[in-house]
């Protein structure tokens, strides 16, 4: 099979499954739902459907998609599998910028609150890239264990403030990912995460240029300062925006992109669209078990995404072997 048929196979396929998989969530919950009372115009399910169902299905599938497109980005633009979002600081800043904007604005907007996770975000990121350019070294495990240390200071420094400030439990919510509060009004700054995916789509290709180094994208014309700066951006913004909506969503930033870049190469024009339906698929499975497993309870989506992702991110340290070092 050619690698273009197969790319289109997985997208077809992709797409197909996501679409049943989306259409049964629609119907798991504790709220009653069913098709005949759908078809039948009955007001309690369609109020089900437009208010909860719908809104959470939209949240979930905007959330992976965009932290998988994410993380594909950031490790494709610093030359590194293993740095992505999740393990560079960047979902820690985002919450320590939540934290701040809820002390210092409390009474203010969501949309706020999210300008100030952002630029927390941002300036974690860059702070940590600053880092990784007076490294020594460019191991491919040792450059994220430097980012989990970085993002671990961070975190300690919220976790001190949230408790100096009674704000504990407000913060286990933030580092916690659940679409279970999500309700018509509560979910739509999710908009502005798919709208920058869509942009890293269309820089795609400047970004496969600079992933392959400097010298080699200044050869060609590209401006890779320009190029990775956006990059940077765009991870930043994405994971903010989720942090602030729904949550921290671990690991979906660092298994999906490699899964799927282990099968149809490292050409983002190609593997971006496959990432983000994989992502999507994959963190709706994820929300469908969480309900499913102690129904009517539900298991937090990051909980039960940790889970696998764990595994999941072992079998790529133990299996993955040379396919996933870095170039």
């Amino acid at each position: 099979m050619t690698a273009r048929r197969l790319r289109r196979w997985h997208l077809v396929a992709g797409t197909v499954v996501l679409a049943i998989v989306a259409a049964g969530s629609l119907f798991v919950g504790v709220s009653d739902l069913t098709l005949a009372g759908l078809l039948g115009g009955r007001p309690a399910d369609v109020r089900v459907l437009v208010e909860s169902r719908l809104p959470r299905l939209i949240a979930v599938v905007l959330a992976g998609t965009a932290m998988s497109v994410a993380g594909l980005v950031m490790m494709h633009i610093t030359g590194n599998r293993f740095v992505t979002p999740s393990t560079v600081g960047t979902t820690e800043s985002a919450t320590f910028g939540l934290l701040l904007a809820t002390l210092f604005v409390g009474g203010g907007s969501l949309f706020t609150k999210m300008a100030t996770a952002v630029a927390c975000a941002l300036i974690g990121t860059f702070f940590f890239m600053q880092i990784l350019r007076r490294l020594t070294f460019r191991d491919m495990i040792l450059v994220p264990l430097v980012g989990l240390m970085f993002g671990g200071v961070i975190d300690a420094v919220t976790t001190f403030i949230a408790y100096r400030a009674d704000l504990m439990q407000s913060l286990g919510a933030w580092t916690s990912g659940d679409f279970s509060g999500v309700l018509r009004g509560r979910y739509e700054l999710l908009w502005i995460a798919g709208a920058v995916t869509v942009a890293g789509y269309l820089y795609a290709d400047r970004f496969t240029v600079a992933g392959m180094g400097r010298s080699f994208a200044v050869n060609l014309g590209v401006r890779y300062d320009r190029v990775v700066n956006t990059g940077l951006v765009l991870a930043a913004v994405i994971t903010a925006v989720v942090v602030v909506t729904v949550g921290s969503v671990p690991f979906i930033s660092l298994i999906v992109p490699n899964l799927v870049t282990l099968v149809l190469g490292d050409n983002l024009r190609y593997a971006l669209p496959a990432t983000a339906l994989t992502g999507a698929l994959f963190v709706l499975l994820c929300d469908v078990a969480g309900r499913i497993v102690r129904f009517p309870y539900e298991i937090p989506v990051s909980t039960v995404v940790g889970v696998i992702g764990s595994a999941v991110f072992l079998l790529l340290l133990l299996r993955g072997g040379r396919r996933l070092g870095v170039r």
